[in-house]
């Protein structure tokens, strides 16, 4: 990790807010860059440099494209070059041993030298990121920044830098100048922070464990053991990256910004359709609008919006990572919504409810399962293991761990769904509730302290990304 959480949540953050509300109003992007930078450079002394490339390229793409709006071939040929310097940076970095293995293995004859790179955290999101400013100046649908700090601000910011959500410059242009932080934004700012810590700590860290209990007690788990420990993960990934995100959402109401909402209950999803609606939405954002949206979307017909679907879920599951594995999880899920679009849906809506959300369940928690297992041999092994091939039974000492975890997971089932804000907000009125509100997240916060300072386990499972 970059910082170690509690030098984060006891020195960093607390140094930073007093810093920023010390600065006056013109020169606080000034001093969110420098804390970025520092930030960022805390586990990546040397790759920083590669970001502040980043920056530099994007802002003069867009500083010439700006002041060349008449000059039609120059602006392409400017705009065509920063996205294949954009993408050559992110495929060198994040591709180029994945490119090289896959050519020795069809084809060992050539002997290409594998490279081994270190993958700059958070490399993914900022690209998209610089890109997003890039394409829109292009488009003109945003202005260009004249103000190189103001736009290194918006790709760096600490919040979000290293796992989203994706914050495309559209979305933040007027925040990065006229932002108005209030006492309300920032109270907001600290719950949502809170939650979303809580989340990580108390719920994707405790199922991180359970699944690694159980991947680790091989046979003696069955099929059972299996499908307890699938599901361990499905709430590890949707807790750990949905509880980084809201807490980089709360961080940003602390500085004065309104990050996008990057997930909205994705397991209460009746098909897999709605449930890329309400998982990671800033990346299902980013690919509509850059990819799919410009190759056509469902404009052209059928044949070619299963071809634009392909290409999309191609490059959604390259964009997870250097690894086949990544590559089939996005053709797993890009082959169900064809499907979905031609017939299924309309097959769906006519059964009950409660159908529909099993099949979405049965589909996305086996696209963890593609998802999770790098080499493909133990994802084989796993698969047959959820089939009965090591028998149905739970045996030997991980029958206890797994009872033991029960009332954890019916928490983690029941805090996936809305059913808790929904109850909040039919009492939020009571004046009773403020007290508690306060109480539960002090509580919270002292139970995430503890745990950190009691457990080295605290793995972000999308920094690799």
């Amino acid at each position: 990790m970059i910082f170690s959480s509690l030098i984060f949540l006891f020195m960093f953050l607390p140094v930073v807010l007093v810093l920023y509300y010390l600065t006056p109003k013109r020169f606080r992007n000034l001093t969110l860059f420098i804390v970025d930078l520092i930030f960022y450079s805390w586990g990546e002394p040397m790759l920083v440099l590669l970001m502040l490339v980043s920056v530099v390229l994007n802002y003069t793409a867009g500083v010439i494209i700006g002041l060349n709006r008449k000059k039609k071939k120059l602006t392409k040929a400017v705009f065509i070059i920063a996205i294949i310097l954009n993408l050559g940076l992110l495929g060198f970095f994040k591709y180029v041993g994945f490119i090289g293995e896959t050519l020795n293995f069809v084809m060992p004859f050539l002997n290409v030298p594998v490279l081994k790179i270190a993958l700059p955290i958070g490399i993914s999101f900022y690209t998209f990121q610089t890109m997003s400013y890039t394409i829109d100046v292009y488009r003109n649908t945003v202005k260009m920044q004249k103000n190189i700090i103001t736009f290194g601000t918006y790709v760096s910011l600490f919040p979000q830098l290293i796992a989203g959500p994706i914050v495309r410059y559209e979305d933040v242009e007027l925040q990065l100048t006229t932002r108005k932080e209030t006492l309300a934004q920032f109270t907001d700012g600290v719950k949502i922070f809170l939650i979303g810590l809580s989340k990580k700590i108390l719920l994707a860290n405790e199922m991180g464990n359970l699944w690694d209990s159980i991947r680790g007690s091989g046979a003696q788990g069955g099929a059972l053991g299996a499908w307890v420990g699938i599901i361990a993960y499905t709430f590890q990934i949707y807790f750990d990256f949905s509880g980084y995100s809201d807490m980089a959402i709360g961080l940003g109401k602390m500085f004065g910004f309104e990050f996008m909402k990057n997930f909205n209950y994705p397991y209460i999803s009746k098909n897999i359709t709605e449930f890329w609606r309400r998982w990671h939405i800033s990346l299902g954002t980013w690919f509509r609008e850059y990819v799919y949206i410009p190759l056509g979307g469902n404009r052209k017909g059928l044949p070619r919006q299963i071809l634009n679907l392909g290409v999309v879920w191609f490059l959604t599951g390259l964009w997870h990572g250097a690894s086949w594995n990544f590559i089939l999880w996005g053709v797993y899920f890009g082959v169900i919504l064809t499907f979905e679009k031609m017939f299924l849906l309309k097959l769906l809506k006519n059964v009950p409810g409660w159908i529909s959300h099993i099949y979405a369940i049965i589909l996305f928690v086996f696209g963890w399962v593609i998802f999770y297992f790098e080499d493909m041999g133990e994802m084989g092994g796993f698969i047959a293991r959820l089939f009965g091939s090591d028998g149905f039974e739970i045996k030997g000492d991980i029958t206890v761990t797994i009872i033991s975890y029960i009332p954890l997971l019916i928490a983690a089932a029941v805090i996936s769904t809305p059913l808790i804000p929904t109850l909040y907000h039919k009492i939020k009125s009571k004046p009773v509730l403020y007290v508690t509100e306060n109480a539960a997240c002090i509580l919270a916060f002292l139970l995430c302290t503890s745990s950190l300072v009691s457990s080295s386990y605290n793995p972000f499972l999308y920094f690799k990304f």
